[in-house]
């Protein structure tokens, strides 16, 4: 890293222990007025930052994407989650390595007090051999002593999710204070787009629950990517690799797709939804986005407070599979 880097990550550590509001895990301000829905009237932040590529720059274009998300992390156990799940050299499946290893950099340079990487693939069970292939072993420091693999991590019963008497999570996800969804910008042949809201399929442990993570799919896609933020939602924040992501039929077999962003939140159907538009779907069309709205979110336009690049001129139609032509974006 050069010393105008380093010297870059210093000072935006310094001042995020000294100026942060806090980290409201999503949920921003309370509305003002009583509503059936709990998020009804409230509006939120989301930053979309220009990435052109995977260069030395990404740590800037990261740092102040957080800083301007006045996310807290001073002190706190972070878990990076990223999106691998499956390879192939000719296209781009997986969160692109440059955007994990620059992030464990950032996390640490602002305070947390732990930071690791954990991911659950829902295609390969050798988790360790992805990483290989993906080269997050080759290039990511130390890469086996931060990484967990959250298919095969110790787990711990929770009452109650989505109608379940008791499901089971990785330890590591029910003791870290904040969950960063590293997700990747891509298209979904089953849920339209996935994105930092679908992400959290890799925090269900296939050596309970199988792969593809079979008792999600008994749950319903839709469903199941709603309960899980709900779930996790409250202390997770997004961040999408959109630098290049995947269009056609995703999430593994399409093609590359250019976007030139990174896209920030707390509010993750909110950073979704956002997503979208500069992926030209239109989220109030996207089914785990209307489940979630004012909910666990909110996806209106007129209710995001859009912060760095006005996504105006960064949209850039990914093609979809004709099952989802509905939801391009007028």
């Amino acid at each position: 890293m050069n010393s105008n880097r380093r010297e870059f990550l210093a000072l935006a550590g310094a001042a995020s222990v000294a100026g942060f509001a806090g980290f409201n895990g999503g949920r921003g301000a309370q509305p003002k007025a009583v509503s059936k829905l709990p998020l009804a009237g409230q509006t939120s932040p989301v930053v979309v930052v220009k990435a052109a590529s995977y260069s030395k720059d990404l740590a800037d274009a990261m740092l102040r994407g957080i800083l301007e998300c006045e996310l807290d992390v001073f002190g706190k156990r972070v878990l990076l989650k990223p999106n691998f799940v499956e390879f192939d050299p000719n296209t781009c499946i997986n969160t692109d390595v440059a955007v994990v290893a620059t992030a464990l950099e950032v996390f640490r340079s602002l305070g947390a007090a732990d930071v690791r990487i954990g991911e659950g693939p829902g295609h390969r069970r050798d988790t360790l051999a992805i990483a290989e292939l993906t080269r997050y072993r080759s290039e990511i420091p130390s890469f086996d002593d931060v990484f967990v693999d959250l298919n095969r991590d110790d787990v711990t019963g929770v009452k109650g999710f989505a109608g379940r008497e008791e499901f089971y999570f990785p330890n590591s996800v029910l003791s870290a204070d904040i969950i960063v969804s590293l997700a990747k910008m891509k298209t979904h042949h089953w849920a339209g787009a996935t994105l930092s809201m679908k992400n959290f399929f890799g925090l269900v442990p296939g050596s309970i629950y199988g792969w593809p993570k079979n008792e999600l799919h008994y749950i319903g896609i839709d469903t199941a990517i709603v309960e899980l933020t709900r779930a996790f939602g409250p202390k997770s924040f997004a961040l999408v690799d959109g630098v290049v992501g995947m269009e056609g039929n995703g999430p593994i077999q399409g093609t590359r797709k250019q976007a030139g962003v990174l896209v920030m939140g707390s509010d993750l159907a909110a950073v979704d939804a956002t997503c979208c538009r500069i992926m030209g779907i239109d989220p109030t069309r996207v089914g785990y986005l209307q489940k979630a709205a004012d909910q666990l979110g909110v996806i209106e336009e007129s209710r995001i407070e859009q912060r760095g690049e006005a996504i105006a001129g960064l949209r850039t139609n990914f093609e979809l599979i004709k099952e989802f032509s509905q939801l391009r974006l007028a």
